[in-house]
């Protein structure tokens, strides 16, 4: 007799991996929205100064990471929730609101993590469409809240299409929303969202929205995608242990906890790397669109194209790949037919856009 597992096994999608990672050393990595830059000495400086005492586990506050968040937003250090990568507090997020009878509301395609939630809880999902420009449709959204509704997911700029919808919108929708329904809004890309101006504007979202909750990582715009740090900034600090009483304790790792605090100290150098970034991006657009495909106007760190229909988006990726370069597909994402493309180096972006020019009719 085999071994019996719980019914929402069956239930949870399995989160869309890159491939391709076995084709060593000399290929575009293009997949995954990482950024093309490593992570600076003194970061690396910091994470290996703390290995020695790797036998105790770490400090299960993470106050001087706390701290530093507090002292950056303004935020209180009790009202800022950590964890193993943005995904972790989201997944507990689901965890400490949702469950069987209860809904959660996002739009579709969104971020590949969003199905997990009503499938490990029971609750019901409502997937609204994008607008006819890839956008969140907030009028749309706003519509499907009902009693029901514990949850509301926005990530804006929205992955996997890279399109963001301003403050002023925001906020309409949130005066819309219950008081008693959670809003998270999830900006893992939003300092690279020239529509949305200053990245830290959505604070003050938070000052007036007591069911709002900003989430945000360091895996993206501070390069510390392989240690796995993300954070939330809280409507209250009971958000925040609702958060953590559903977790495991030390959820992140002494090396990581420490590479985020001297990352925070080298704000310049973050600047500096969004501005080439989206030197590269528009690059990157611009090349795309001579190869008359549409793409989206991105305000992330990636791309969103669609794809003619033919060859079809299975042989251009795999074309690409045998190319070296590693995209991701849309139908994994949620659309059938586009590539999801991050913003690589002006030579990988060239590599990228030459194989895709081999491949696509329109070239």
């Amino acid at each position: 007799m085999a071994i019996e597992f719980a019914e929402r096994i069956r239930r949870i999608p399995s989160y869309p991996v890159a491939s391709g990672y076995d084709l060593g050393a000399d290929v575009a990595m293009l997949a995954s929205n990482e950024s093309s830059f490593g992570p600076l000495p003194e970061v690396v400086r910091a994470a290996s100064g703390v290995l020695a005492g790797t036998n105790r586990y770490p400090d299960p506050s993470y106050w001087p990471l706390r701290s530093a968040l507090s002292d950056r937003y303004g935020i209180a250090p009790e009202r800022i929730a950590l964890g193993n990568g943005s995904c972790d507090i989201l997944l507990a997020a689901g965890e400490a609101l949702l469950e069987p009878g209860a809904e959660v509301v996002y739009a579709w395609p969104a971020f590949s993590v969003y199905p997990l939630l009503p499938a490990c809880t029971g609750a019901r999902a409502i997937q609204v469409p994008l607008d006819s420009e890839d956008r969140h449709d907030l009028e749309a959204i706003a519509a499907e809240v009902t009693a029901a509704t514990r949850l509301v997911l926005i990530c804006n700029p929205n992955n996997p299409t890279s399109t963001s919808v301003g403050l002023d919108l925001l906020e309409a929708f949130l005066e819309r929303v219950p008081r008693n329904v959670c809003v998270i809004l999830d900006e893992a890309y939003c300092e690279f969202a020239l529509a949305l101006g200053d990245p830290y504007a959505s604070v003050e979202l938070l000052h007036r929205h007591q069911n709002l909750v900003l989430l945000r990582t360091f895996s993206k715009v501070y390069g510390l995608a392989g240690l796995r740090v993300g954070f939330a900034l809280c409507p209250s600090e009971d958000f925040r242990a609702a958060v953590d009483q559903v977790r495991q304790p030390f959820y992140l790792s002494a090396a990581a906890h420490a590479a985020a605090v001297e990352a925070l100290r080298h704000q310049d150098e973050v600047e500096r790397r969004v501005t080439q970034t989206i030197a590269w991006r528009l690059e990157l657009e611009d090349g795309i669109r001579d190869l008359r495909l549409w793409v989206a106007e991105s305000d992330a760190n990636f791309v969103w194209t669609v794809l003619p229909d033919e060859p079809g988006e299975d042989a251009v990726v795999s074309g690409l790949r045998e190319r070296g370069v590693l995209v991701r597909a849309g139908r994994s994402l949620g659309r059938e037919g586009a590539l999801r493309v991050t913003v690589g180096t002006a030579e990988e972006n060239r590599r990228f856009l030459a194989a895709l020019g081999e491949l696509v009719p329109s070239a």
